[in-house]
């Protein structure tokens, strides 16, 4: 197996360095000094749209993302518009076949990088390695940049030497929030299943395992007789939170990610030991048991798991939002899938009847443990950020999310965009994607309202345009739960407090302190150790065993350490109250 992984991290070397050879474009589209060929900054809030060079020519840079990602063509029309409105185009590629900590190793000994970067969970490796540029005075230059967060937001993204060496890409909201899809975790399942039961209320575990139950003991196969699949679990390196954190919403605690945080005493609670946890992981056995859990959960590769969910074969599961549905529902759409009640919507789902669930909280969420950063071998960072700048444009931004009036979208006569169902399914469709399409999706982003005060940054958040473009199946059932949106089928909670999310610190944890060492440990032994509890004949041996081993990881150092982040960070929300 090591020498597979060496021959793996050798070939991918070979690939990375030959791709990213010569970052920053070709030498006639850089100018003296480093400095950028666009026109000046603008105001803050204007279309910001620099425009190509005095010379016509077009930069060029690179771009990794160590995320899963589709390529799009290299004659992509949208981003030629833009690469005319800005004087830029970005070549992105994306993770394939590694880890991102693996892909990032490889670019740190390799020592060359693409000009652009998010390392995903290999941000921490890049920002020891000195392989990012300070983006501090840069960020002042351009005002579309530095109005993108608050002075506190950017604060919070200074490292241990004070410096920004990345930007948060997502969840900025600009304007009015409009929150129409449920981007983040929860336990989904398809409408076919609640159609069938009379759209029952679905409040506990016990009753969402209950139903798939049921509906596939009624139901065991498709129209066309392909076997259903009850509940499927993404267990593939890091996406193992669909298995392993579930515990801490089921108690009724938000997104923290790798804890929970009491928001009355302010300390940090383990939740992998809470009796929640136990009844959890006991609840899958039964469910593994009754052959209701997919025997193919602990084994499938990411891309395994969104193919079966493809398919329109699996009832429910546990995921982030935005880990499936982008793919997902695009290709159930294609496939009339979508008509025949193979969305999925959330439920809002506790360990027991009365708990008010936080599935969903109102607010962006600034995750500073990663985001876009610019290298040390971008040979132009004036011209990478002036990009940036543009991009967060109002025009610019419409041409990403919308694309092109009258091809993409129209307008109504109160200047309300909107799209046809062709244009829904032209959307939808993976050849128009990769020619039309160009999101620059890793990009800083807005949510919210349009600098025009009428219309929604996204479509998606549109709420006409939403609601339009959703199949009749999810209509039905939104109508049958009193609903108008993924949001209201969970309701909304306000943001915890000022630390969240706790994940943006673990997520940057090295092995260099004793509670970076611990929490290495405890994310071993449960990818080891939670499939043989799901799947033991005797699960009270096998949590017993389970929990010994995890004790011995010292777990208490992980939750001190925690604890002195959550003190410092309520300490600096405190200078700005």
């Amino acid at each position: 197996m090591k020498a597979k992984k060496v021959l793996s991290a050798l070939l991918a070397a070979a690939m990375i360095s030959a791709m990213f050879a010569g970052c920053g474009g070709s030498d006639n589209a850089q100018t003296d000094a480093g400095t950028s060929t666009g026109a000046g900054t603008q105001e803050a809030g204007e279309s910001g749209n620099s425009g190509a060079s005095d010379s016509g020519e077009v930069k060029e840079f690179t771009a990794f993302f160590a995320v899963p990602g589709s390529e799009i063509n290299d004659d992509n029309e949208i981003q030629q518009m833009l690469a005319e409105m800005t004087g830029v185009k970005v070549k992105e590629t994306w993770l394939t076949g590694q880890t991102a900590q693996e892909a990032v190793g490889t670019l740190i000994a390799g020592g060359e990088y693409p000009d652009f970067i998010d390392g995903s969970d290999g941000m921490g490796q890049l920002y020891d390695a000195g392989a990012l540029v300070p983006l501090d005075d840069y960020i002042e230059k351009y005002p579309n940049i530095k109005d993108y967060l608050t002075e506190e937001e950017w604060d919070r993204l200074r490292q241990d030497d004070g410096h920004i060496y990345w930007i948060n890409q997502f969840n900025n909201i600009y304007g009015e929030e409009k929150a129409t899809t449920h981007n983040d975790e929860a336990f989904w399942i398809q409408t076919r299943v609640l159609e069938w039961a009379g759209y029952p209320e679905v409040h506990t575990m016990d009753q969402y395992f209950d139903l798939i139950e049921r509906y596939n003991e009624a139901n065991p196969t498709m129209e066309d007789g392909t076997a259903n699949i009850p509940y499927t679990i993404l267990c593939d390196d890091w996406r193992y939170f669909c298995l392993e954190n579930a515990p801490e919403f089921l108690d009724g605690y938000p997104n923290d990610g790798s804890c929970i945080v009491d928001p009355d005493t302010l300390t940090i609670i383990d939740y992998n030991t809470t009796p929640t946890a136990k009844r959890y992981f006991q609840k899958l056995n039964e469910e593994f048991k009754k052959g209701i859990v997919d025997p193919e959960s602990f084994t499938q590769t990411y891309d395994e798991y969104i193919a079966k969910l493809s398919t329109g074969r699996v009832l429910g599961m546990i995921d982030q939002w935005w880990d499936f549905a982008y793919n997902v529902n695009d290709s159930l759409k294609q496939q009339g899938l979508d008509l025949k009640g193979c969305n999925y919507v959330p439920l809002p789902i506790t360990i027991e009847e009365g708990i008010k669930n936080q599935w969903h909280n109102s607010g962006g969420v600034l995750n500073t443990a990663n985001g876009l950063a610019v290298t040390v071998s971008c040979k132009d960072v004036e011209g990478a950020m002036q990009f940036v700048n543009d991009l967060l444009g109002q025009e610019a931004h419409d041409l990403r999310f919308w694309g092109v009036k009258g091809v993409d979208y129209d307008v109504d006569e109160s200047g309300e965009f909107f799209r046809t169902e062709d244009m829904r399914m032209q959307a939808s469709n993976t050849a128009y994607k990769a020619s039309h399409l160009c999101s620059y999706s890793y990009f800083p982003q807005y949510v919210g309202t349009s600098r025009d005060g009428i219309n929604a940054m996204r479509p998606d958040n549109q709420p006409k345009e939403f609601y339009d473009s959703l199949s009749e199946n999810v209509q039905k059932c939104f109508t049958a739960y009193n609903a108008e949106t993924y949001v209201d089928m969970l309701g909304t909670s306000e943001a915890p407090g000022p630390w969240y999310p706790m994940y943006s610190y673990s997520n940057n944890m090295t092995t260099a302190t004793e509670g970076g060492m611990a929490w290495t440990k405890m994310g071993e032994i449960k990818h080891e150790y939670l499939p043989k509890v799901v799947m033991a004949d005797d699960f009270e041996a096998a949590w017993a065993e389970y929990m010994e081993v995890y004790n011995g990881c010292n777990p208490q150092a992980f939750i001190d350490e925690m604890q002195a982040e959550l003190d410092r960070r309520m300490e600096e929300a405190a200078k700005y109250n």
